[in-house]
């Protein structure tokens, strides 16, 4: 030192509590500074906030504690000011560094930079706080020992980003440890800084401390230093390690609950979720490898009665047995998985050929043969496999549905089988798939028609009504006629939707013609899920109030077989249709199995008999026999008998003999458009052999007036 400078040293002991604090606070720095990657940024942002508040404060309260320990012969006192410029300059720093060092990108350049700016804002920190210092004349500073001792403190920073980045590429259990690491070399930086600072910076023998209005006494920030900074770096410390426990908590929920979203909770399988997961990383790695892979897709025979007969919780306990079963049969590449319900999925890898499928189809079959015992029963089951092979088979996102194609095909030859899949097995599916797309279309924009074919009074000959039957004006197919896509909208819910536009459009119809001078009795279809529905009778009723009709002009035809099948629903919605007012119809009567009892309770007023009979009357006695006995029938339930179907003058002939009051069928008019039959009945363009009643015309029987 300079003869003219006060030999400053400092007492052992304080240079170790202050090399202690600086550890304490890189290592909570370091900690908190885990939470900047975060992918969500509030959280990164309120990690780095901590982790640079613990590195700045813990930089100065190191300062402090070691000047607390010097041997100068005055009293310490400090600019209030410049000290919180200090502060404020190494908590800039310390985010600046610690933003760049931190980085999801790992880039060399800005770790380098991060490095600078910390070692820079470590260097610089003391040496502001030393300026604060109220001693007079001012200091005498050894710049190229304090520069030359600046490189080894940015060395250390550079060791400490070093360590903290293999800190995060570490396993779980070791991520501490070099944390640990990370922190020795940081702390000892910023202990060193200081040291750098203070030993190469030499104090006057006359300099003087005196307190001023706006200082600080050392004492003071000594007893900060060492008293609060240490609880407010513990409390940061407690904070991130409950955030860091609270997030591996949440991560262990979320793996628990992706895992349970992805098993079956019966079997413990993995659902078809995951199946269709893990049968995309089988396909891909096909493709890569040039190989195939195989699917099976497995139904269970009988569970169903297995349910009725024995419970719920039997059926449960076959599922789990037959899970294991083919669990126990499954390689070690191989993958088995529930689908729902009583069916299951297994993938072959490893390029299995199509005999290797269908061997282990037929251990499949054997072994899910063999009996199960649930609740002391002995359950004998068996199962129906369909297989289906990728490429050869279709793409990955087919191979499912054509399994399940095979399947089917194995379930329509009884059962206890296995099918390979073949295209022919789809070709039907995927076109009535696409109809089906169409239909909806078709109902949207209004693409069905009704068309209307005549009823025949059979004694004159003469047009009585007509019946309502639903076309369809397809873009490419052409006209539909409704035995294709009735049984089509019944099967996918779309019936309702077609039943509530044939009512309106059928009272609209019958309101034109009663506006044109044409009092037209018009007969419509109710199928088995319109009589299930409980606003029918009201929807029926709405419309023929809307239109202003009559309801003795709308008559309502019910299949025997739709009226058998639910007796009590159809009962009541028959009395209901017969109090507004509506004529009820029995359609189609002779194919189903009619009650006599039940018939005589119905409130109809007429029967059709099935055109099979009617095709017959020529060639079949037996068919006579029964056209004869249901005409009597109704005549002594006094109905009347409608005759459809009716294509030759010898049925004709033979149905007038019998007895039967309408008849209806090509001899006599197809169906035709609303215009066109308003054209035969207005102007007389159509078949000169047929005539309207004249009470179609009858103000008797007019529609309500408008």
């Amino acid at each position: 030192m300079d003869t003219g400078m006060i030999d400053w040293s400092l007492r052992p002991g304080w240079w170790v509590g202050s090399w202690g604090l600086a550890l304490f606070a890189a290592y909570v720095a370091l900690d908190l500074s885990r939470g900047v990657l975060s992918a969500h940024r509030p959280t990164a942002m309120r990690a780095l906030a901590g982790a640079a508040l613990a590195l700045s404060t813990g930089m100065c309260a190191a300062h402090f504690v070691a000047m607390s320990g010097s041997d100068l012969p005055m009293a310490l006192n400090y600019d209030a000011w410049q000290v919180f410029g200090t502060l404020v300059l190494a908590y800039l720093g310390a985010a600046a560094s610690i933003a760049m060092a931190v980085d999801r990108t790992r880039r060399p350049v800005r770790g380098l930079a991060g490095t600078v700016v910390l070692g820079a804002t470590l260097c610089a920190a003391p040496v502001l706080a030393l300026v604060s210092l109220e001693l007079y004349p001012s200091l005498n500073w050894q710049v190229n020992a304090w520069l030359a001792g600046a490189g080894g403190v940015v060395g250390g920073v550079g060791l400490a980003w070093y360590c903290f980045s293999r800190c995060r590429r570490a396993a779980s259990g070791r991520t501490l440890a070099w944390q640990a690491a990370a922190a020795v070399p940081m702390g000892t930086a910023m202990w060193a800084a200081n040291g750098l600072v203070i030993r190469w910076v030499g104090v006057p023998w006359e300099a003087m401390s005196p307190p001023s209005a706006g200082s600080v006494n050392g004492e003071t920030l000594f007893a900060l230093a060492s008293l609060a900074v240490p609880s407010l770096l513990a409390l940061l410390l407690l904070s991130s390690v409950l955030e860091s426990r609270f997030k591996a908590a949440l991560r262990r929920a979320r793996e628990e609950l992706q895992v349970a979203a992805q098993t079956d909770p019966l079997t413990s399988l993995p659902n078809r979720t995951m199946f269709e997961t893990w049968l995309l990383r089988a396909t891909m790695r096909a493709d890569r490898q040039g190989q195939r892979v195989a699917l099976l897709f497995i139904n269970l025979d009988g569970l169903k009665t297995v349910n009725e007969s024995l419970g719920q919780a039997a059926g449960d306990a076959v599922l789990c047995e037959m899970g294991k079963r083919l669990r126990s049969m499954a390689g070690s590449r191989d993958i088995v998985a529930r689908a729902g319900g009583d069916e299951f999925l297994m993938l072959l890898e490893g390029n299995p050929s199509p005999d290797d499928s269908a061997h282990l189809a037929n251990r499949l079959l054997k072994a899910l043969n063999d009996v199960c015992v649930v609740d002391e029963r002995e359950v004998t089951m068996s199962c129906s496999v369909g297989i289906a092979s990728y490429p050869e088979h279709g793409a990955q996102t087919k191979l499912i549905p054509h399994a399940a194609a095979a399947m089917h095909a194995a379930k329509r030859n009884g059962g206890a089988t296995y099918c390979v899949f073949e295209p022919r097995m789809v070709a039907g599916v995927h076109d009535q798939v696409e109809l089906l797309r169409d239909l909806r279309r078709a109902i949207q924009h209004r693409e069905l028609e009704l068309y209307y074919q005549p009823k025949i009074h059979a004694a004159s000959g003469q047009i009585t009504g007509a019946e309502a039957l639903m076309r369809w004006h397809h873009p490419k197919r052409g006209m539909v006629g409704p035995h294709i896509f009735i049984p089509l909208a019944e099967k996918f819910g779309l019936i309702q939707a077609l039943g509530n536009w044939l009512i309106e459009d059928v009272c609209r119809q019958i309101r034109d013609w009663g506006d044109s001078g044409l009092r037209m009795r018009v007969a419509l279809n109710l199928s088995v899920h319109q009589l299930r529905q409980e606003d029918l009778v009201d929807r029926i009723a709405e419309a023929l109030a809307r239109h202003e009709i009559d309801p003795h002009l709308l008559t309502c035809e019910i299949t025997e077989s739709a009226a058998m099948e639910d007796t009590r629903t159809t009962l009541r919605v028959i009395e209901r249709l017969s109090a507004a007012g509506v004529h009820l119809s029995i359609d189609d009567f002779g194919t189903g199995y009619s009650s006599l009892s039940y018939l005589r309770q119905l409130a109809a007023e007429e029967l059709k008999i099935d055109r099979s009979f009617v095709l017959d009357l020529e060639t079949s006695a037996d068919a006579r026999a029964i056209v004869s006995a249901v005409v009597k029938l109704a005549q002594a339930l006094g109905l009347k008998v409608v005759a459809e179907g009716v294509e030759t003058e010898a049925q004709q002939k033979i149905l007038c003999t019998l007895g039967c009051d309408e008849l209806q069928g090509f001899l006599f008019a197809k169906p035709m458009s609303a215009k066109a039959l308003t054209l035969w009945a207005m102007k007389d363009e159509g078949p000169r052999s047929l005539d309207f009643r004249p009470s179609l015309f009858d103000e008797s029987l007019s529609v309500a007036p408008r």
